[in-house]
């Protein structure tokens, strides 16, 4: 359509715009990106407020998985493009002249890119947060802490939207996505994480209720895929077009396929499940460590160091099924180990300290 190509190519300039006069800026802005990145939430963000806050922590998981199929279900039914591989293929630029945009090796994701993954999943989850840490002062009554709260309230959302504002303007600089593309993914993001503001009832959920949310979420993008395929509509018709387009196949990485995405946040979701029906968890969380400052430090500090082991842990990519299954037992493991195995092993140690004192 001629408005959408006038769209991207409004946003090619502003893409070269930002290449050519921001250059100084690259390491930092490569490094907001990685802020982005959803797998932070899994690995940094849940196991901090997870043991601060265990409702924060069980809401945050289920905002970015429900929030992150929403966007894979939006990608495949918006079909965009992404900026290093349209500028190859467009027609619109005379001459053959199409406009050189540089590529980076985290440039080359191979789903479509609209909305965008990385500012959909950071406005989600910081929304969770800023909203959580409001929360407390909201409460305060007499005008001193009325007027702190205010500030707090400003400061906040101002930190909010200068993250934001990073991570989409990374996103635009590498030339993986078009400008909005990045805007429509913050507003869905925060619209997902508003309405988990209302849903109360994830805080009781069965180990059932997880097993059934993730067996609905699987069968409903498979079903959605394999029904569009019959109608001969190829949902992974952006898989190609990276791998062509992409300046170094060595960039090209089967983690960011769309249904790599699918499988590692259902495989957090169940994991999430499984830790909060368990007996370790009902032990050491609900017990009466649960309540010391020193028990919450010591199961932040292991969480965080033992979830990094995680990232030394490399799934073999020869085989898709196989990585597939690999990587739902991975993402699994990452908040079983936060919610249970974590804070009984700290629970256990603590209790034989005592006894040794006592």
């Amino acid at each position: 359509s001629i408005k959408m190509d006038l769209l991207h190519s409004n946003g090619v300039l502003i893409i070269q715009h930002l290449q050519r006069d921001y250059r100084a800026y690259q390491d930092l802005l490569n490094f907001m990106s990685h802020v982005g990145d959803p797998r932070n939430i899994f690995s940094i963000y849940f196991p901090l407020w997870f043991q601060l806050n265990q409702v924060v922590g069980t809401k945050m998981i289920w905002v970015a998985v429900v929030g992150d199929w929403f966007n894979l279900i939006f990608k495949w039914i918006l079909f965009g493009h992404r900026p290093y591989w349209w500028v190859q293929e467009t027609m619109i630029y005379p001459n053959q002249s199409s406009p050189c945009l540089e590529q980076f090796p985290i440039t080359c994701e191979t789903g479509p890119g609209s909305p965008s993954g990385h500012a959909m999943g950071s406005s989600c989850v910081w929304y969770v947060m800023v909203t959580a840490a409001l929360s407390y002062t909201v409460r305060w009554k007499d005008k001193s802490a009325v007027s702190l709260h205010r500030l707090t309230w400003s400061f906040l959302w101002s930190i909010f939207w200068i993250i934001q504002i990073s991570v989409c303007i990374s996103r635009v600089f590498i030339a993986t996505h078009f400008p909005h593309q990045v805007v429509t993914g913050v507003f869905a993001g925060i619209l997902v994480a508003e309405a988990f503001e209302h849903t109360p009832a994830i805080q009781t959920a069965s180990l059932r209720m997880y097993i059934k949310t993730n067996l609905f979420l699987f069968i409903f993008a498979l079903g959605f895929y394999l029904v569009l395929k019959l109608l001969d509509i190829d949902l992974l018709w952006s898989v190609p077009k990276a791998k062509k387009w992409c300046a170094n196949p060595d960039w090209i990485n089967i983690d960011t396929t769309p249904f790599a995405g699918l499988v590692r946040n259902l495989g957090a979701l169940f994991g999430l499940g499984l830790g909060i029906n368990s007996e370790m968890f009902i032990t050491s969380c609900r017990g009466k460590n649960s309540c010391k400052i020193s028990f919450r430090v010591l199961c932040i500090a292991a969480s965080l160091a033992t979830l990094q082991l995680y990232n030394f842990v490399k799934i073999p990519t020869h085989t898709e099924y196989l990585f597939y299954i690999l990587s739902f037992c991975k993402s699994a493991a990452m908040p079983l180990t936060v919610v249970a195995l974590v804070p009984y092993c700290v629970h256990s140690l603590m209790r034989k300290t005592e006894k040794k004192l006592n």
